[in-house]
């Protein structure tokens, strides 16, 4: 594979991973101080195109920061014997062929030891039947998809909470608030769809009425339209099934018209530090999804000061850390079961892993300990404010009246 259309080389990469370490005065183990040579690690992830906002703020800098940390504390441990990581990585520039592809290469002819999934719902449906075939566990942190958990593939784990697990408690959380209206927008693609249908299935359980319900396709560049026609028929609360671009783009359309109904949800996007940045303080009282942030946790704290330090940037306050806890499981699953990929599996199948979300099992590939959340905007951070017994601040409702940037 051309390395300079779809990403660094295996030797371009592992040299820019060694000299990030150095920079930050951490070298990498020597090889001849290992037992049995490096962990070579593969995986392709959207650093160009459409995907590539999520991505770069939820995915691969994690991956970075994690094999950086491991090799500076001396290696991989793989049951007894530390070893350094090699990471692998390509561009599959936002395209699903590009990626099935590279992850092909990667574990077939380039054999390597490990995989790390792609970015997104749509990538993850595509490569995790290959990975099932091929016998790589794929821990995936941004996959959102109950049709890809009911596809039974016995080597896919995800961490994220599924969509009617997320719209569950979204609806759980204004049903609470005592909301009688909405209206949902949602991005014309699998997560949007998934999640859309998810939120109805929720809503036909309540006495909330659905106002308005409007698709869009990807790439839009311009809501205000549908934002206008929503605000006439003024519901209490507005949901946005958006990805980053989009939540925003809606967010700021939003704020021009006058547009504040009671409840503003939009996300993907909405746990990102660029969104707190674009919007200043236009982002108090805003929800949608996130489930940890620096309150979460000791480990959670000292993962979120770790990232912000080498990137200069927070991780978001939902994939990222559940990125970073998958990272954890494997690194524990490792330790304890080597890199014979089926007793890897059965493992990671059979155990609780401690993560800085707190205990982690699964049940089938669902991510059976981290419940549906909502997050919100306040002063600055975004809490966990639904459900009561993970929250890390109480809502704020209803949401103040938009201010500028």
């Amino acid at each position: 594979m051309n390395g300079s259309r779809r990403g660094l080389t295996r030797r371009q990469f592992s040299q820019g991973l060694a000299a990030g370490a150095l920079g930050a005065g951490i070298g990498l183990p020597s090889l001849a101080q290992a037992q049995g040579g490096p962990v070579r690690i593969g995986y392709a992830i959207s650093r160009t195109g459409a995907f590539a906002a999520g991505a770069q703020v939820s995915q691969e800098p994690n991956y970075l920061l994690w094999a950086e940390q491991v090799n500076a504390a001396g290696g991989l441990d793989v049951r007894g014997t530390k070893r350094p990581i090699e990471l692998i990585g390509y561009d599959d520039r936002s395209e699903v062929e590009t990626a099935v592809r590279t992850y092909q290469k990667l574990m077939g002819s380039d054999k390597v030891d490990l995989i790390l999934p792609p970015w997104g719902s749509a990538m993850n449906f595509a490569v995790a039947p290959l990975a099932n075939r091929m016998g790589y566990p794929m821990l995936a942190p941004t996959a959102l998809s109950r049709k890809l958990i009911d596809m039974n593939l016995p080597y896919f784990f995800s961490l994220l909470q599924q969509p009617d697990k997320m719209m569950g408690a979204l609806v759980d959380m204004l049903v609470a608030q005592g909301v009688k209206t909405v209206a949902i927008v949602y991005m014309d693609d699998l997560f949007g769809l998934e999640n859309f249908a998810a939120l109805n299935l929720a809503l036909k359980k309540t006495n909330i009425e659905v106002v308005e319900r409007k698709s869009y396709p990807l790439g839009i560049k311009d809501l205000s339209p549908v934002l206008r026609a929503i605000q006439d028929r003024q519901p209490e609360a507005f949901i946005g099934i958006t990805y980053p671009p989009d939540t925003i783009l809606a967010s700021r359309q939003a704020r021009e018209i006058g547009f504040n109904p009671r409840f503003f949800y939009a996300s993907v996007g909405t746990a990102f530090q660029l969104y707190r940045n674009v919007l200043g303080p236009g982002t108090e009282g805003v929800i949608g999804m996130g489930s940890w942030n620096p309150k979460t946790s000791p480990g959670a704290k000292a993962y979120f000061d770790a990232h912000t330090k080498k990137f200069g940037k927070e991780p978001d306050r939902w994939a990222s850390g559940h990125s970073w806890a998958a990272l954890e499981i494997l690194q524990q699953a490792v330790a304890k079961a080597g890199l014979e990929r089926k007793a890897l599996r059965e493992h990671i199948a059979k155990t609780e892993f401690a993560t800085i979300l707190g205990p982690v099992r699964f049940a089938g590939s669902e991510n059976a300990s981290v419940p549906g959340t909502v997050s919100q905007w306040q002063n600055g951070e975004f809490e966990v404010v639904w459900p009561q017994n993970r929250a890390t601040s109480k809502l704020v409702a209803p949401k103040p009246a938009w201010k500028a940037a």
